[in-house]
């Protein structure tokens, strides 16, 4: 018979292998990544994005769904990682739509409000309240 803290160590490495086990499975789906080009500086929630390509990902859409990260074009720098909400296509937008954009900030740079991946959910960015 197993003492309490024996009982409780074994129950613990159950419980740890068993979180392993989840979290190092591969989604079926893998990531979902675009290159996007702006011709113009961009926002996002606390970050200017000069002109460029860079690149927005779901890291994992299986698990994280509303999870976004955006990247240098070379993947040497990550310049925003954050939660999004998500948001249907609205009837009648265009496929070939990738971004939405807000009104211009003071300083002229556009803010993207949602990321069109090729289905027909959204990524809507969280600004904060002004």
């Amino acid at each position: 018979m197993l003492s309490g803290k024996r009982l409780v160590s074994a129950l613990a490495l159950i419980v740890l292998g068993f979180g392993t086990t989840i979290s190092v499975g591969a989604s079926p789906k893998g990531s979902h990544t675009m290159y996007v080009t702006f011709s113009r500086p961009v926002s996002l929630p606390g970050v200017t994005l000069r002109s460029g390509t860079y690149i927005f990902e779901a890291p994992d859409p299986a698990y994280d769904h509303d999870l976004v990260r955006v990247l240098s074009q070379d993947r040497t720098t990550v310049f925003f990682t954050a939660f999004t909400q998500p948001v249907e296509r609205p009837q009648g937008m265009s496929r070939d739509q990738t971004i939405s954009f807000g009104e211009p900030s003071r300083e002229g740079t556009l803010p993207v409000l949602v990321w069109w991946p090729s289905n027909s959910v959204g990524h809507q960015f969280i600004y904060p309240q002004r």
